[in-house]
């Protein structure tokens, strides 16, 4: 049997170091984890999906707090809570059948004891009763095994929806990038670099402008990628978005997550973009997989948490020592530095939003986190309500 503890501690080791992180590492370790969690749970008799729930939260919370900013952790905890939820309401066809020969067997063997002509004897009472509390023990150790093995089956065909939503995406690229045309995109996604070669490889001939993304530039990356498969691509600044617009067919752009208003949180400069896209009148198109949507409005204390990077990205200290100097009176230095990753958008900027599944408006996401996770599960009043039913 593995050490649960042991593991489920390794990866929030992982998580407050910054070794596993991205869109598609992070769900995946979580969800093989909570799966593992499931998998060697003892459930009681009674309340089996209260049992699975609460293991679920209380490895959830410690998750989630080494490390707040990768939402998509929370996001699968929520699913895999669904998941049971949903599982546990949803009996199948053959405990269905388990409960009509329970009930079958109940009446038969009990049908003496109610009549009142018929009076067995003490030790045969005694014999029958023992054989119905060990039928029932046996009955109730099938169901937990049962709602554990349909839990697990969930679980991981999650994990394969997580695995292939990037192909699943990709798929839907050739309806959305016709010939001649020109994209803009910002940074670096994997899910928009399979996008567009997906479109490429349909024999679609299009113009690729890439805003690097400043400070940290990943945008170079993405170029490389396109010129290394033969589109042609050119790399812009992010301050020239505006003066560029204008010759833009599409903004396609990934994102770290998309709120349940439709807005979305994504790289640094993407609100920028979104406006220079609005004042021309060009649709901005988000590609993000299903695990990506997150069940939380702006106005949710949780949304306003960034990843505040070092100033070090943004200028070399030692040419601002001075500067930087905590000499002064009250001991604060002179200048500080904010180094934000991801910027909000709003819904009224977003004119598409393609998932694994298809393509949504944004005024449509809230349909579809109704169907892949439970209210009982929202936050409604900050962080310390995450997982209060």
């Amino acid at each position: 049997m593995p050490d649960m503890q042991g593991l489920v501690n390794e990866l929030i080791d992982k998580l407050k170091k910054r070794r596993v992180k991205g869109s598609l590492e992070t769900p995946l370790q979580t969800a093989e984890l909570l799966r593992s969690v499931i998998s060697v749970q003892k459930l009681p008799p009674t309340n089996k999906a209260a049992a699975l729930i609460n293991a679920v939260r209380d490895v959830g919370e410690k998750l989630i707090a080494a490390n707040p900013v990768e939402l998509s952790v929370g996001n699968v905890i929520r699913r895999v809570l669904h998941i049971i939820r949903e599982e546990d309401l949803s009996p199948s066809s053959d405990e269905a059948g388990d409960n009509e020969e329970e009930i079958t067997w109940l009446r038969d063997n009990t049908a003496p004891y109610v009549a009142e002509i018929i009076r067995p004897p003490l030790l045969h009472m005694l014999h029958t009763f023992s054989s119905a509390e060990e039928k029932s023990k046996s009955y109730i150790f099938g169901r937990s095994r049962k709602l554990k093995h349909d839990v697990i089956e969930a679980i991981n065909m999650l994990i394969e929806d997580v695995n292939i939503c990037y192909e699943l995406i990709a798929e839907q690229a050739v309806e959305h990038i016709h010939h001649n045309e020109t994209i803009l995109t910002l940074g670096w996604s994997r899910t928009v670099l399979e996008f567009l070669l997906a479109a490429k490889d349909k024999k679609r001939s299009f113009h690729v402008f890439v805003a690097e993304g400043a400070p940290r530039c990943h945008g170079h990356a993405l170029a490389q990628e396109l010129v290394g498969r033969g589109l042609k691509t050119t790399v812009i600044a992010d301050a020239s978005v505006f003066a560029m617009i204008s010759r833009v067919n599409m903004v396609i752009v990934g994102v770290h997550a998309v709120m349940a208003n439709g807005g979305v949180i994504a790289p640094v400069g993407m609100d920028m973009v979104a406006l220079a896209a609005q004042k021309f009148a060009v649709p901005v198109v988000v590609v993000a997989g299903i695990h990506k949507l997150r069940p939380l409005y702006p106005e949710n204390p949780e949304v306003s948490l960034n990843d505040m990077r070092s100033p070090s990205e943004l200028l070399e200290l030692g040419k601002f020592s001075d500067c930087m100097d905590f000499g002064s009176v009250d001991g604060a230095p002179l200048v500080h530095v904010a180094n934000p990753v991801f910027d909000y958008v709003p819904p009224e900027l977003v004119s598409l939003v393609i998932t694994d599944i298809g393509g949504h408006k944004p005024s449509y996401i809230y349909r579809l986190i109704a169907d892949y996770y439970s209210s009982q599960d929202y936050v409604r009043y900050g962080r310390d309500a995450l997982f209060k039913l």
